[in-house]
């Protein structure tokens, strides 16, 4: 289908774009790769009056350091998460994950900020920005202010940033000396969206683990974190059944929806088999 006339703006800054966010209302989306907001246009199921193009914004994209964090600008794409040497060395997990996110001519256009913001829980950043403690950098009419990832996800397409506000950055820790991590992701063929995932980042010492966060992708209407799963894995060694214990946690907080993916418990028990690979993979890391 072809969607509906819009007008289209491709302003040159932020500041300019927080403007016609402002002046422009809710008739208004933003554009970033286009690869969640076109194909909703054209179903009809989203009909803006106006379109506004990030694009054109230089001060979006790049990654950088500052300080302790990893900086990445919204309208980075994953390709270049991919092949970025600051990220290699300090948050692999985000330059290694973006790999099984659809098909190369999706990673040349999709950006990490349309996947954040879209608020899908499908998409892959939403649970790999909960896994290494990501905060996102809201910019508005008001100024910029920043959001936890665990605070911004609040139903299926909500989220925390307002109707004025762009996500212009991502903040990031840099991994500690010896971090293990992970990403897991089943999917019925390349390009598809996870039946279910699981990111994981560990850190151990003296054969037991001293540091856990585990996220979960598309098995309920938002990221999660399994902090019990997490609690399960804290101060214990890495056996069998510390790690099914984690997996049972995880699968406990499942809440999937029934697709051509699969039915509930299908979901639900994949999500507990990629927690468990993800945590050794994860282990195997750390050094």
């Amino acid at each position: 289908m072809i969607p509906p006339a819009f007008d289209y703006h491709a302003p040159r800054s932020v500041s300019e774009a927080v403007g016609l966010l402002g002046s422009l209302g809710a008739d208004a989306k933003l554009l970033a790769g286009g690869h969640s907001l076109l194909p909703m246009m054209k179903l009809r199921f989203a009909q803006p009056a106006h379109l506004i193009d990030l694009n054109r914004i230089a001060e979006l994209r790049g990654i950088c350091e500052d300080g302790g964090d990893v900086v990445i600008g919204a309208m980075t794409v994953e390709n270049d998460l991919i092949g970025n040497a600051i990220l290699q060395a300090k948050v692999p997990l985000l330059a290694e994950a973006p790999k099984l996110i659809a098909d190369p001519q999706v990673r040349n256009r999709g950006t990490i900020g349309g996947d954040i913001a879209h608020g899908d829980p499908a998409n892959d950043h939403p649970a790999l920005s909960l896994a290494v403690d990501a905060t996102f950098v809201l910019q508005g009419p008001k100024g910029t202010r920043q959001v936890k990832a665990g605070d911004f996800y609040l139903a299926t397409y909500m989220t925390a940033l307002a109707e004025d506000e762009i996500l212009v950055g991502i903040r990031v820790p840099a991994f500690a000396a010896g971090t293990g991590w992970a990403y897991e992701k089943l999917k019925r063929k390349t390009g598809d969206w996870a039946t279910a995932g699981a990111a994981v980042v560990l850190r151990m010492a003296g054969g037991n683990v001293t540091h856990a966060r585990i996220a979960l992708t598309n098995v309920a209407p938002t990221a999660l974190r399994a902090t019990d799963a997490e609690n399960a894995l804290i101060g214990q060694p890495l056996s069998d059944a510390t790690v099914d214990a984690a997996a049972q946690a995880a699968r406990a907080i499942c809440d999937p929806a029934e697709d051509l993916r699969g039915d509930r418990d299908y979901k639900t028990a994949m999500a507990g088999h990629m927690v468990k690979r993800a945590i050794r993979a994860a282990a195997a890391r750390c050094r």
